[in-house]
């Protein structure tokens, strides 16, 4: 492992962390008293190696995910003190020892790695790719899909939902898709979107600079209704240019067909300045 970077921030030595997990038994990313999350498991086995911490290590994470919601790249960042650094010792595989302290195997650590100078998990990703699956009347049954798909009753067009979704396509305020908050945008750009069917099973892939919450579920949703042949791409259309959430019927899909599979970033180089430019809030200037 090499030297990780001293922020020069109460001489705080930032560390970039891969992981994958498997969300049916969390409820969801974030550290919730008495109950068991993503975060509060990992935090729990970094406590063990690194000692105590007051503020969770300063851990941020690329996207929060909701209870049920699966990753294949998720990736956070912590930031150690040097005396919390000097508790690694000569033994600097810590990916292995935090899996062997994961016990239950559904959250394995792929990488524990310094982080180069700019990087935050959240702010200097440039994009994030999900993918949602959905097993319909023409898809295989298996109880192995059980947990990663959407089982839908009703055999469902694909290539219909695949055309209708590229209307959603491009830099749009995104309200009529996702449920607002208080604070922030629902201003995103969707870079991609594609429906396909592999192996009988349906896989939405979504890739947005970021997701406003519960936007990917329910586009999902309202894709099912085009594949249901109760709704068009016009539909889309007109609901997306609604700008706010509106009676369409079209139901935030259930959460476990759900999986965060990539977070994109920048060269090295351009950590930083993505950084600054994300935690800028759009407005419909923007557009």
């Amino acid at each position: 492992m090499k030297r990780p970077v001293d922020l020069s921030v109460g001489g705080a030595f930032r560390f970039r962390i891969d992981l994958s997990y498997d969300g049916t038994d969390f409820f969801g990313w974030a550290k919730q008293l008495d109950l068991r999350t993503v975060q509060g498991e990992l935090v729990e086995a970094l406590k063990t190696i690194f000692g105590p911490t007051e503020d969770d290590f300063a851990m941020r994470v690329a996207g929060r995910t909701d209870t049920g919601v699966h990753a294949e790249g998720q990736v956070v960042h912590i930031d150690l003190t040097k005396e919390q650094f000097k508790r690694l010792g000569h033994n600097h595989d810590v990916a292995g020892r935090l899996n062997k302290l994961l016990t239950r195997g559904d959250v394995w650590v792929k990488e524990f790695e310094p982080a180069p100078p700019g990087f935050d998990a959240r702010f200097s990703a440039s994009n994030r790719r999900y993918i949602y699956k959905i097993a319909d009347k023409g898809s295989p049954k298996s109880p192995q899909l059980a947990r990663y798909a959407l089982y839908h009753l009703r055999h469902l067009d694909e290539k219909k939902m695949n055309e209708a979704s590229q209307a959603l396509l491009g830099l749009h305020d995104f309200a009529s898709y996702c449920r607002p908050r208080s604070f922030g945008s629902t201003i995103r750009h969707l870079q991609k979107i594609n429906v396909t069917r592999k192996n009988g099973v349906i896989e939405v892939e979504l890739v947005a600079d970021a997701f406003a919450h519960n936007m990917v579920r329910s586009i999902v949703g309202a894709l099912i209704k085009v594949g249901d042949g109760k709704a068009t791409k016009a539909d889309l259309t007109r609901v997306l240019a609604m700008k706010k959430r509106t009676a369409t019927g079209w139901k935030v899909v259930e959460p476990h067909g759900l999986t965060l599979m990539k977070i994109g970033y920048p060269a090295d180089s351009k950590l930083a300045a993505q950084a600054i430019a994300t935690q800028r809030i759009r407005t419909e200037d923007d557009i």
